[in-house]
């Protein structure tokens, strides 16, 4: 750490992604203005929506405050639009035109609650999912356009780069919107031109992936798990069918689905347009549309015999895909249904809106038809809405009456692992007490960025697991990381049980020892700008983070990572050999440089208008992480003293008078401009002074011990010998008349 330092700056410590999230925040309710310079703003979008569905600039808009300049605005939906509609729903993009964007999101989404008079399904199932997998946000949002009030909105989260990215840790990977009728999956052959329709691809390429998905499911269904997340796919057919939300893949249409590809190359589905929900959207297939009753009694394996859906009928056809189906549906009915929940969570809803939507002057019902949706029937027009809380309170017992519900589980309790805190790279016994089961499985991995893999469990005596057949399975686990997350899966011949009963999208840890905790490991320092600082390898200025241990035992860095955005935790991964020594630094470039060196680089650069960096594992251990502001060029910020000190600023032109860590000495107030170079370096170190015309000056090398193991004498240019110095961090000073006048750091790597 550089020893001067004078300003204090903010920095915000976060494990998410704080700002964003607050413009769906399910307790407030946004404000949206549109501003249009046409006063006939509503023809001049219907006429584009019918046409080219193009962008209409607006003279701007402004959300809960914040204005934005010309930004691009239509109407958007198939069966929710309509030009004789006095509300319409509305897509905004932030940066059709200028980029620019609020707390990070461009597009806006904004449902008009066609068709439900309740306002709160879409709302409920979007946030509900969040238990089960990965799901847009939504709550609601006041729209005026023009100074003139149109009512209550569903503000749903787009499904864009930056949502992948959040999500799935990539997003330029094949991206397919099955947002067309017809798009169910059936193979139609090897040309990808015969999937061009109905599909409608939102990536640079992935035609060849999607045929291939479907190829999979028709002809090769025991290679899908290398294709597709089964696990995310029966999750989303429980949902689908658990809240009868038919305006899916699940109904007659077999669209209103993302489907995107991993860095596992396994396509994942993503919901969409989730307002046809509870009972509102009524045709599962070609027939005619169901009653009310027939809704409440939907088969939980609806199309399981139906070619048209193979993304049903093929995948369940294996039948431990359908006992985990099922062991994920009596989840979803469990935690929602059956102990009252998601009533409580739309009563809330409900409350929250009601004030906006008695105000709202063009909302598809009448206020009192607001109020009675939760527990009574609604007429609009020709559409029959059902109530919430009688339509759900009637599925679920129906559901619980079915065969499939009513196959008896197994048990799984006791799950454990035989050390709590393992040394890294050893082996542990995972064990569970499982009754009522025939196969037993745990699914592992050591990181989010892998796939679970299962593998059987043995009750024979022989894995941790105590005596042979007493009930007891257990299976030896290499701890490989600074974390193992895993899952066990049990199963007879009739139904499956999973523990946590969330997974995969929860799952037990093993915390490895020797690896960092919170504090252990601080981000330490980080330069942005940087023109005139250290030089990488290849003798090039860029931008670098500097890590610091705190302890006094090296720290492995296997399984963790650095990144400057907290939506996407895994941007860089250390190698598994990473390890940064005792009350030790080590220097990260955020260069983006991909050459094979013997120097760490990162897989990103910092901005200098400000942004975010952490150090985690991915999921649930944060190390550190910080949020910064505009950047000043050549000027760092880092921790006074290293490790635990507060962060400041250095700042070159008015250098203070601190004494920040072991071996740094006060700073003159003449501090003379030098440059060293490479940084970090390896035999030979070179520096150069900014002027010529100083009197002789002397150089001094000291380690991080505060020992002086080098000097020279001063020249313009000079070049210090450094072969006899071994790994680490050192700082050279620059001594006049027994003053410090200049000091840097550098990092001796080989």
């Amino acid at each position: 750490m550089r020893s001067f330092f004078t300003l204090l700056v903010l920095l915000l410590v976060s494990n998410s992604k704080l700002v964003s999230q607050n413009f769906y925040d399910i307790n407030t309710i946004q404000k949206i203005e549109i501003s249009f310079n046409q006063s006939n703003w509503d023809y001049i979008l219907d006429t584009a929506k019918q046409g080219s569905d193009s962008y209409t600039m607006s003279k701007w808009v402004k959300i809960n405050g914040v204005k934005f300049d010309s930004a691009g605005v239509k109407y958007k939906g198939n069966s929710s639009y309509n030009q004789n509609n006095a509300k319409n729903p509305f897509h905004i993009e932030l940066d059709h035109f200028i980029s620019q964007d609020y707390q990070g999101y461009k597009d806006i989404k904004l449902s008009n609650g066609y068709n439900e008079p309740s306002f709160v399904r879409e709302v409920l199932l979007y946030n509900t999912f969040q238990n089960y997998g990965k799901a847009s946000k939504a709550n609601f949002a006041q729209v005026i356009v023009n100074g003139v009030y149109m009512g209550v909105y569903t503000n749903v989260e787009a499904v864009t780069k930056s949502f992948l990215e959040e999500r799935f840790y990539t997003n330029d990977h094949a991206f397919v919107f099955g947002d067309l009728g017809g798009c169910d999956l059936r193979y139609k052959g090897n040309d990808t031109a015969l999937y061009y329709t109905p599909y409608t691809l939102k990536s640079d390429y992935g035609w060849t992936h999607l045929k291939r998905l479907c190829d999979s499911l028709k002809n090769n269904i025991n290679g899908i798990e290398n294709i597709l997340d089964i696990d995310r796919t029966l999750w989303h057919h429980a949902y689908n069918n658990a809240f009868v939300t038919l305006d899916s893949y699940l109904g007659n249409g077999k669209h209103n689905y993302y489907i995107y590809q991993d860095h596992n190359g396994r396509f994942n589905p993503i919901l969409w347009d989730m307002n046809g929900g509870i009972g509102i959207f009524n045709k599962a297939d070609s027939g005619p549309p169901l009653s009310l009753t027939q809704m409440e009694n939907l088969s939980p394996v609806l199309h399981i015999n139906d070619s048209m859906w193979p993304l049903v009928k093929n995948v369940l056809a294996v039948p431990m895909f359908k006992r985990m189906y099922i062991a994920h549906f009596k989840t979803i009915v469990n935690e929602n249904l059956a102990n009252g929940s998601y009533s409580v969570f739309a009563q809330t809803i409900h409350n929250i809106v009601d004030t906006a939507v008695l105000s709202d002057p063009f909302k598809f019902g009448t206020y009192a038809q607001f109020q009675n949706n939760l527990t009574s029937t609604v007429v609009l027009g020709p559409k029959t809405v059902p109530g919430i809380f009688p339509f759900m309170n009637n599925r679920l017992a129906y559901l619980n009456s079915t065969p499939e519900f009513l196959q008896v589980a197994p048990t799984i309790s006791g799950v454990t692992s035989s050390s709590i805190n393992p040394v890294l790279n050893s082996t542990v016994f995972v064990t569970a007490t499982i009754g009522n089961a025939t196969a037993v499985y745990i699914g592992k991995r050591n990181s989010i960025m892998e796939r679970f893999r299962r593998t059987l469990m043995f009750d024979d005596g022989a894995h941790g697991d105590g005596a042979a057949s007493d009930g007891v399975y257990g299976i030896d686990v290499a701890v490989n990381s600074a974390q193992v997350q895993y899952y066990i899966y049990a199963e007879n011949a009739n139904a499956g049980l999973f523990s946590p009963q969330r997974a995969e999208h929860e799952f037990h840890v093993i915390n490895a020892a020797g690896v960092p905790t919170p504090g252990q490991i601080v981000i330490n320092e980080f330069l942005t700008l940087n023109t005139t600082d250290a030089q990488n390898e290849f003798n090039i200025n860029e931008d670098w983070i500097e890590l610091y241990n705190n302890t006094s035992t090296p720290l492995s860095l296997n399984g963790f990572y650095l990144t400057d955005n907290f939506s996407n935790k895994v941007k860089f991964a250390f190698t598994p050999t990473t390890v940064i020594p005792a009350n030790g630094f080590l220097t990260v470039w955020a260069d983006e440089v991909t050459t094979p060196s013997t120097n760490i680089h990162a897989s990103f650069k910092l901005s200098e208008n400000g942004e975010q960096i952490m150090l985690s594992n991915g999921s649930g251990i944060i190390i550190d992480s910080l949020t910064f502001g505009n950047q000043t060029a050549n000027v760092s910020t880092g921790r006074c003293p290293d490790g635990t000190g507060t962060f400041v600023i250095q700042n070159q032109t008015s250098l203070g008078n601190l004494n920040c860590g072991v071996g740094v000495k006060n700073i003159a107030p003449n501090e003379i401009a030098f440059e060293i170079y490479p940084n970090p370096a390896s035999d030979v170190l070179n520096i150069t002074f900014k002027s010529t015309s100083l009197a002789s000056k002397k150089l001094e090398v000291y380690d991080i011990a505060g020992r002086n193991i080098l000097g020279a004498d001063f020249r313009s240019t000079t070049k210090i010998n450094t072969s006899t110095l071994q790994n680490g961090t050192y700082l050279i000073h620059v001594i006049e008349d027994s003053k410090l006048v200049g000091t840097k750091k550098f990092v001796i790597i080989r």
